[in-house]
């Protein structure tokens, strides 16, 4: 992922990301090849993403050859997160490279891995197949630097992971750096390059490296990878470049893919990065990728991890406004999940085992003002005006149904949210069953009464509303 400052990386990650492709025929929009997103019915792009849209829940790893350094070199802790050592330590290639001698993660177990993230309640993985540094995690026949053929542990992880999902029903994604890789020469690297063996031609990396590789994800995996996520495009990700890489893409026709190509094209998902947009990005699929400390890529003086609480209400939060949750954790050198992580995840997924069906499968508030409201004096660093967010509660919906997550939980044993279109028929909570609700409809709002004076869960309590909408 991205190193401090974001704004730098966030303006060149996101731009000529909002121009649409052109379609197959010559190009309407100035790109020489069209998307799949530009040429299929809303119908098909429905099927496509529809089990992407039901899953709201998905594990990013960052795993890669900078988890051996763990946050310092030369002795000494180097202050960026774990996966960008390389290029803020500004280590050459030939050193770096070096580190293939010491990665033997031979603690690696596939289906302990994907159990944590099905434990958690997470439908899908999104794992680092190659990295900024240009360092595979699978096998590659196009390139030597890779796991397979450069360490001690001669194994793909990819693989592995692909046989471990397959058996436990979870979804299967790769993350590729398609423009940053600061081992390759030719390729991109965002703060220039520091070594003269990363000189050369943009054009011959992605024709002799990129291109190749993103080939054997698609094709050496069955049916996975299910989602690409691209990163960081520069200036050299030009529409006659990117349209390559899109020409590939095509020939896997249910295959998602984010907004990060480069090039102009919008891909499937909006990616807003450890942050959650104060109003989401209605009509559009979006996903906030968050770290649960702070880095992405294991750092072992990095224990600044938060709390189950804020992880869960992030969920339900960015659920609420119709998107998902790639939430990440940062393997270490032998390939274990950091401990305080992996209890994390099994702390949120005890939650979901009892309230998942106020988080799966729904659509967003069917209120709005609950999130908080701009600040009608108060600008930020861009002028823009601040958002107040109010923690009390959260909404989601599903058809006949409305899932009140509640924070903050009333001491009276009385809730009230706003008026209701439609008649509420029965109400329930989902962590007690056996509680006997009752619900006022009015004009200026519905109370929720019965409820006991404990919350049946110290994070969040859903109340979920029956609702029909017959007349």
């Amino acid at each position: 992922m991205r190193i401090l400052p974001y704004c730098l990386i966030a303006f060149l990650t996101l731009i000529n990301l909002h121009a649409r492709a052109a379609d197959m025929l010559p190009a309407q929009n100035g790109h020489p090849v069209a998307s799949i997103q530009d040429t299929e019915t809303k119908e098909q792009r429905d099927a496509r993403m529809a089990w992407w849209r039901t899953a709201r829940f998905g594990m990013f790893i960052h795993w890669g050859l900078y988890a051996v350094p763990a946050g310092t070199w030369n002795g000494k802790p180097v202050g960026s997160a774990g996966e960008w050592i390389m290029n803020t330590a500004k280590i050459p290639v030939a050193d770096y490279t070096r580190l293939t001698s010491q990665f033997n993660p031979t603690q690696f177990n596939a289906d302990t891995i994907v159990a944590t993230a099905k434990s958690a309640g997470m439908k899908y993985i999104v794992i680092t197949a190659k990295h900024h540094d240009g360092f595979a995690m699978f096998k590659s026949k196009a390139n030597p630097f890779n796991i397979a053929d450069a360490t001690p542990f001669k194994r793909d992880p990819l693989a592995e992971l692909a046989v471990a999902c397959r058996k436990q029903g979870i979804k299967l994604g790769f993350y590729y750096s398609q423009d940053q890789d600061w081992t390759a020469p030719g390729a991109a690297a965002i703060h220039g390059h520091w070594d003269k063996a990363q000189d050369g031609d943009f054009a011959a990396y992605l024709k002799t490296k990129a291109i190749p590789q993103i080939k054997e994800l698609l094709s050496n995996y069955g049916e996975f990878p299910t989602v690409l996520w691209f990163d960081t495009p520069t200036k050299d990700m030009t529409p006659e470049l990117a349209s390559q890489i899109v020409a590939v893409l095509n020939q896997h026709p249910n295959l998602i893919w984010n907004n990060r190509l480069g090039g102009g094209y919008k891909g499937d998902t909006e990616t807003p990065e450890q942050h959650i947009p104060p109003q989401g990005y209605p009509g559009e699929d979006w996903e906030t990728c968050m770290t649960i400390n702070d880095t992405w890529g294991y750092k072992f003086e990095d224990t600044n991890f938060k709390s189950t609480e804020t992880l869960l209400r992030n969920l339900i939060d960015i659920a609420s406004k119709g998107g998902n949750y790639l939430l990440n954790v940062g393997p270490d050198a032998t390939g274990t999940i950091p401990q305080p992580e992996v209890d994390r995840l099994k702390e949120i997924g005890k939650w979901l085992d009892v309230n998942g069906e106020a988080i799966y499968g729904t659509s967003p508030t069917a209120f709005g003002a609950e999130d908080g409201s701009f600040d009608p004096m108060k600008k930020d660093a861009k002028g823009k005006p601040v958002f107040n967010a109010t923690w009390d509660w959260r909404c989601t919906t599903k058809p006949g149904h409305i899932f009140l997550c509640v924070f903050k939980w009333p001491a009276t044993g009385t809730f009230t949210v706003p008026a209701v279109s439609g008649k509420i028929t029965a109400a329930s909570l989902l962590a007690d069953s056996s509680a006997k609700l009752n619900v006022t409809q009015a004009a200026n709002g519905t109370t929720i009464s019965g409820l006991p004076l404990t919350p049946p869960d110290a994070v969040a309590s859903v109340i979920d509303l029956n609702v029909s909408t017959a007349q």
